[in-house]
């Protein structure tokens, strides 16, 4: 059998539709995410992922931190940013830091966000740890099967805002009775970041940009919140499926 029929196969024939429909649903995804991006609802869905499960209903008995990245990182910094502030608003309650890592090493990144903390004001003796669980589900098991007290207490979760709805869904689903959730959003900078390309030289013939937010920086920061969008919605079907929410 020669190329010209192996090519013709109904098997290649196949094959080669399934390509054709899989490249045109990828480009057409692609332009749908590269023309959303350009529109404020990244935005407003990335908003509604952190705000869903948001809010402090009662007065919490423990603040459980849970790890993003590794130390320093900017989803573990501003995790720490946020749990210390919900440390100070309510200082009789418990700190918990879920995070896998060595707990005896001082460099590694668990004891790193304990000594943000630290620096931040939050006594040493409030703090704990659940130092082995590598996801979120099994965060949830290990805390509730190492500090039994805690699933008849008020815990807040202090994580990520596209990981919040999950987070507090999967510590409910694994027993605690009562679970609030604070989400570590970010704080855009309060100046105007406009400027006048003219005066700053170069050449003259590349368009100006200072005027535009939108392509500068909203349009970039929304290709993010999209990707965040997509990962994070793909593991709560995961999640769903596998019945931990």
């Amino acid at each position: 059998m020669n190329f010209k029929q192996v090519y013709n196969t109904r098997f290649c024939k196949g094959f080669r539709k399934t390509s054709r429909i899989l490249f045109l649903i990828f480009a057409f995804s692609s332009l749908f995410l590269f023309i959303f991006s350009f529109t404020s609802g990244p935005f407003w869905i990335y908003y509604r992922m952190g705000t869903a499960k948001a809010g402090i209903t009662e007065k919490p008995d423990c603040i459980v931190l849970l790890g993003g990245g590794g130390m320093p990182s900017e989803s573990g910094l501003i995790r720490c940013f946020h749990a210390a502030e919900a440390a100070r608003i309510f200082p009789e309650a418990k700190v918990l830091i879920a995070l896998p890592g060595k707990t005896g090493d001082t460099n590694s990144s668990l004891a790193r966000m304990e000594q943000e903390l630290l620096m931040r004001d939050v006594d040493s003796i409030r703090i704990i740890t659940e130092s082995k669980a590598t996801n979120t589900r099994a965060q949830a098991l290990n805390i509730i099967q190492n500090y039994p007290g805690l699933a008849n207490q008020n815990i807040l979760l202090v994580t990520s805002p596209e990981h919040l709805y999950r987070a507090v869904k999967t510590f409910e689903k694994a027993g605690f009775f009562h679970v609030d959730g604070f989400p570590a959003f970010e704080q855009a900078i309060e100046a105007e970041l406009f400027f006048d390309g003219r005066k700053l030289g170069g050449r003259k013939y590349i368009p100006e940009v200072g005027g535009s937010i939108q392509l500068r920086y909203q349009f970039w920061n929304h290709l993010k919140y999209e990707i965040l969008i997509l990962r994070e919605g793909t593991a709560i079907i995961y999640y769903k499926l596998k019945g931990w929410i």
